[in-house]
């Protein structure tokens, strides 16, 4: 098996820096979206067949080193009680959203291996379809961005019901972390034991707090998941967006490897957090300009990285939708030569 990426999850040596992306498979992608022609994300997701093909189509035509589970954050949302849907052009969109301790205390715990069964039937699948080609990358929510959501009721700018919730109820809001984080943690297990070969957990609101903010309502139960993992035996990859002004309290509460948006050069983020491995951190709308200019800005990050021990090559963010494939393609090929050449 190709195990650059998890080889360079531990800190050990490679024969060239290992590539993946976040949203890898996803709208940039013709198969993908004629499937969505027919599919919502979620009726994908459903239907193992349909996921498993989403997840592989990457791993076909472009040179990644992993891969990574198709799937939506959100899916614990429908069993605990939020029904959701997406709404196109401006995300999910919560049906009830939590308000009150009063809508804590109606949502339900569950057994991610029945109420989730057919994401864990993906993730058997895709190893024997995989067939070592690379390893498998499984994920979830971190407890902030997921009642985040919750609270919300879909994407925000300013997280004004969310604050107001933590500041305002906050037995209420620990409360509903600590759910979250149980089941996140159980429904990771659970991927894991159906196969998946790292675990990404993805906070990906948590730049919209303070660094005290953070350490006060998000750490904790962030902390409580990678503690309930750490004897999993696999890489867990712990990702924050706009999260430079807490990078040291992210990688507090858990991590083999730390997911670096763009916003900060990787060497000085790397300093901050020097023994983990780090994941980044190319501007996804580098991806979008000059095919000279894209592999400038990658050098770049190469460069800061210095060929150091525990560098996984991704995006600060997901690919962007208007991407070209051939440009994904060209990236990952060129960021392999470079680190061969290296």
């Amino acid at each position: 098996m190709n195990d650059r990426f998890l080889r360079a999850c531990r800190r050990e040596p490679v024969d060239c820096t290992p590539v993946w992306f976040m949203r890898q498979a996803g709208r940039y992608m013709a198969d993908y979206r004629e499937l969505r022609k027919r599919y919502s994300l979620l009726e994908i997701v459903r239907q193992p067949e349909l996921a498993v093909a989403v997840t592989l189509q990457p791993v076909d035509v472009i040179d990644v080193d992993a891969a990574i589970l198709f799937s939506d954050l959100l899916v614990p949302f429908t069993p605990m009680g939020l029904d959701f849907e997406f709404i196109k052009g401006e995300g999910p969109s919560i049906h009830y959203p939590i308000r009150s301790a009063s809508d804590v205390g109606r949502l339900r715990t569950f057994d991610p291996r029945e109420s989730l069964a057919h994401v864990l039937e993906t993730i058997r699948i895709l190893r024997r379809e995989l067939h070592d080609r690379v390893p498998l990358i499984g994920f979830g929510g971190a407890p902030f961005t997921l009642a985040a959501y919750a609270i919300e009721g879909g994407p925000s700018t300013t997280y004004a019901h969310t604050k107001a919730f933590m500041y305002a109820q906050p037995e209420a809001w620990h409360k509903l972390g600590a759910m979250f984080a149980a089941l996140i943690a159980d429904y990771m297990r659970a991927q894991i034991d159906a196969g998946a070969q790292a675990i990404q957990i993805f906070d990906s609101w948590a730049g919209a707090l303070s660094r005290s903010d953070y350490r006060e309502f998000a750490l904790p139960h962030s902390r409580a998941i990678f503690d309930q993992l750490s004897d999993s035996g696999v890489p867990l990859i712990h990702f924050g967006v706009g999260a430079t002004a807490i990078l040291n309290d992210l990688a507090e509460a858990g991590g083999d490897v730390i997911g670096l948006d763009w916003r900060l050069p990787l060497d000085e983020a790397w300093a901050r957090i020097s023994d983990r491995a780090v994941q980044g951190n190319l501007d996804p709308t580098a991806l979008l300009g000059p095919r000279e200019r894209m592999f400038a800005a990658a050098d770049d990050v190469l460069r800061r990285a210095g060929g150091r021990p525990g560098h996984i090559f991704n995006l600060g963010h997901g690919i962007l939708p208007s991407t070209s494939l051939e440009q994904v393609q060209a990236l990952a090929k060129h960021v392999h030569a470079a680190t061969l050449a290296g």
